[in-house]
């Protein structure tokens, strides 16, 4: 089945080429769009889309407070990938405090932008590289002393491939791009990946980031 995708921005040539990107994968499909914060809520809640992409700066009401209103009241099962043109970490962590699993930049390779999807719609997290190195520096001292030995431990038993997946994902690459640099397929970057959060026992690929980041700066 095709993942369903709700498409909110508020400038038409920048909606339209999104639905096109999108539209052009064969396992992703536009079920909507819109072109504010309010029609977006309307919209996610009359189609319950697998993951909306939500523009930031919008009008009735911005992408932060509709991806709040989404996640607070819409279908349990949407989430909310952000987009936009802004690298800051103040809208970083307002998307993500809002309950978005997912931050990219507008100009983001398609290619990103349609695997960041995938990851969203399976129920993971990704965040634009350009924004994951500082973000991740200034989230890295609240985890435990602890935790940061509990993760070494299980990041030296993982295989060569892993580790190497794993030093990828702290870069905040996607799978595609994973896939790239190794020169293996997406499904195996997915599987490497899925074995790689089973082993250190977090639950998404930023946590993942988040851990790297902290054990190797």
């Amino acid at each position: 089945m095709s993942i369903r995708v709700l498409v909110c921005d508020d400038e038409q040539l920048l909606r339209e080429a999104l639905a096109r990107i999108v539209d052009a994968a064969e396992d992703l499909e536009v079920i909507g769009t819109a072109a504010d914060g309010r029609a977006a809520v309307d919209a996610a809640a009359r189609h319950a889309p697998d993951v909306v992409l939500m523009d930031i700066r919008m009008p009735v009401c911005d992408g932060i407070e509709a991806t709040r209103q989404i996640r607070r009241t819409g279908p349990p099962g949407t989430r909310v990938l952000i987009l936009t043109t802004y690298d800051l970490d103040s809208y970083v962590y307002a998307a993500l405090q809002a309950g978005a699993s997912g931050f990219l930049l507008k100009d983001a390779p398609s290619e990103r932008l349609r695997d960041g999807i995938r990851i969203v719609a399976a129920g993971n997290s990704v965040l634009a590289p350009e924004a994951t190195t500082r973000m991740l520096q200034a989230m890295a001292p609240e985890l435990p002393t602890e935790h940061d030995r509990m993760v070494a431990e299980a990041i030296r038993r993982l295989t060569d491939r892993e580790r190497d997946v794993c030093r990828l994902l702290g870069e905040g690459l996607s799978n595609q791009e994973i896939a790239e640099r190794l020169q293996i397929s997406r499904y195996t970057v997915k599987v490497h990946v899925s074995n790689v959060l089973t082993k250190l026992g977090l639950p998404d690929r930023v946590h993942v980031a988040l851990s790297w980041t902290r054990l190797h700066r």
